[in-house]
């Protein structure tokens, strides 16, 4: 049985020597989105985000925030418009995210405690170009009211203490946990390239399979396992999972070992993690084939299933966020159970045992082949391609 295991595995790595497909899908593809996703997130957050102001009132006060609106790294304050429509038409036209609009007669309501109203708008649509420019935003405003106050208690002769308690009353101490800096590099890149190379996976397996019955090879496949279509398939899925396998270990190496992203568990437990979610994206993909014996079929489910997982693996929405029937259905992707573990154990460094679950059905969705290996069988014996 090994030694049929084992031609069977130099056939196919033959055909992914011969096959630019397999190399691009397996290699290229799968290098190229690790360096381009950590390489384009390198700085950490994005910076000198274009905003736009609508400075009517135009006196010191109003000069003295756009200053120190520009003067944050996120934010850069690129034009100064005559009034809000033109702003907004630049919003629509992309030319800046958000812009700030302070009315005429801010800073006199100010010096009488009138509360003036200033206003910023931003685009939404890009989520976190909004969120972040909201937050600057947010705090000019603040901190334009602020400046106010203090300059007015420094007239009645109060002490700086004294002023910063009028002020800011409640001094907010704020510590981000695994993540201190922030950095969308670290929280997107480890969800989003491990999703990528899922994807490959999926895809692969199901290519590998179908292209037996597309090139009248499955009959050879067939009698080079004796029919044995478990020996047919660990002998053509070992070289796969060895390159795969490689590709996600070199990317937690550059990840964690080059790039030092923050993990408070070992590299045992990452390496792990790796080759389960290895196995468990092939056993997909091999299931979805013996779902639909069919090459375009089964690419079309690994893509769907995959694409949907960027959505329910729960890093751009909380699943906990989510509806209950939608929660329940987030159980059924590899690629939220791999989130879970890498959030659980690798990011936290809390033990295996507090993932159990998420180990359970990673380990459920390798074993998937199982069940429809006759089918995949009766295909490869029986069945005749079509386009």
């Amino acid at each position: 049985m090994f030694k049929r295991i084992y031609h069977i595995a130099l056939r196919e790595c033959g055909i992914i020597r011969s096959d630019l497909i397999y190399l691009f899908s397996m290699v290229i593809f799968p290098l190229f989105i690790i360096f381009f996703f950590t390489s384009l997130l390198e700085e950490g957050q994005p910076e000198d985000m274009p905003v736009g102001v609508v400075d009517l009132d135009n006196s010191s006060t109003t000069r003295s925030m756009i200053r120190m609106l520009d003067a944050f790294k996120t934010s850069k304050v690129v034009a100064h418009y005559p009034n809000v429509n033109e702003a907004r038409n630049a919003i629509q036209r992309n030319e800046v995210y958000a812009f700030l609009y302070i009315p005429e007669g801010t800073t006199e309501k100010l010096l009488s405690n009138r509360r003036p109203k200033v206003s910023f708008y931003y685009n939404m649509s890009m989520i976190s170009a909004g969120s972040l420019l909201f937050k600057d935003l947010k705090t000019i405003s603040v901190l334009g009211s602020a400046g106010v106050s203090q300059a007015k208690l420094r007239a009645y002769g109060k002490t700086p203490m004294e002023q910063l308690a009028f002020v800011r009353p409640v001094n907010i101490d704020v510590h981000a946990l695994t993540n201190p800096g922030l950095d969308y590099n670290v929280y997107l890149s480890t969800a989003l390239i491990p999703a990528c190379i899922l994807l490959f996976i999926f895809l692969i397996t199901a290519y590998s399979i179908g292209t037996e019955l597309k090139f009248d090879r499955a009959k050879e496949w067939m009698s080079m396992s004796d029919n044995n279509i478990l020996v047919a398939m660990f002998g053509k899925l070992l070289p796969q999972t060895m390159i795969f396998v490689s590709v996600i270990l070199v990317y937690q190496y550059y990840i964690y070992h080059v790039l030092d992203f923050p993990h408070e568990g070992s590299m045992v437990m990452a390496a792990f993690l790796g080759i389960l979610s290895v196995l468990a994206a092939q056993g997909f993909g091999f299931f979805a084939f013996g779902l639909f014996p069919s090459l375009r079929m089964s690419m079309s489910i690994g893509s769907l299933w995959a694409s949907l997982s960027f959505s329910l693996m729960g890093t751009t929405f909380p699943v906990t966020g989510m509806d209950a029937p939608i929660q329940a259905l987030t159980m059924l992707f590899p690629m939220r159970h791999y989130f879970q573990m890498y959030r659980i154990c690798v990011l936290n460094g809390y033990p295996l045992t507090d993932a159990w679950v998420n180990i359970l059905s990673l380990i459920v969705f390798a074993c998937m082949p199982f069940f429809v290996l006759h089918r995949i069988k009766k295909a490869m014996l029986e069945y005749v391609y079509i386009p």
